[in-house]
């Protein structure tokens, strides 16, 4: 399965978003989705779908340290099971511990080189889906 493939760091208020392919194992960030009371802008969701026509839809699973649930796991399985039923595309569950982290330390060092600003802040959460979905490339997906 070659293509686009999308992910996805859900959060109740917002979502972050990154295009990746398997060639170059790599993601870029695109900027992140508003919910609005923890319904996902679905009608920007389906744009990014049409525009893109990925070839799967990765999406972040937030655990626990210890690898157990807690309420944001809940919505993110509820938002894969509804993207994937809107879009009939396969959608993967990926671990996403440790990834705000290393969206953290991304962005730090591109606030360092001047890659980024303060202002910028507000699209961490698509450098975190950017993480998440090279993980999944590069653990041989």
């Amino acid at each position: 399965m070659i293509g686009c493939v999308l992910g996805f760091d859900y959060g109740a208020r917002r979502i972050g978003v990154a295009s990746g392919n398997r060639i170059s194992q790599s993601a870029r960030p695109l900027p992140a989705l508003l919910s609005h009371k923890g319904e996902p802008d679905w009608p920007r969701i389906d744009a990014l779908l049409a525009e893109w026509k990925p070839v799967a839809l990765i999406v972040g699973l937030p655990l626990t340290l210890d690898g157990g649930d807690q309420a944001i796991t809940r919505g993110a399985r509820a938002f894969a099971d509804a993207l994937g039923q809107r879009s009939g595309l396969p959608v993967q569950l990926v671990d996403e511990r440790h990834t705000s982290q290393e969206a953290a330390r991304r962005f730090a060092a591109q606030r360092a080189s001047g890659a980024s600003r303060r202002r910028d802040a507000e699209n961490i959460d698509s450098l975190a889906a950017a993480v998440i979905l090279e993980s999944w490339l590069q653990a041989g997906a």
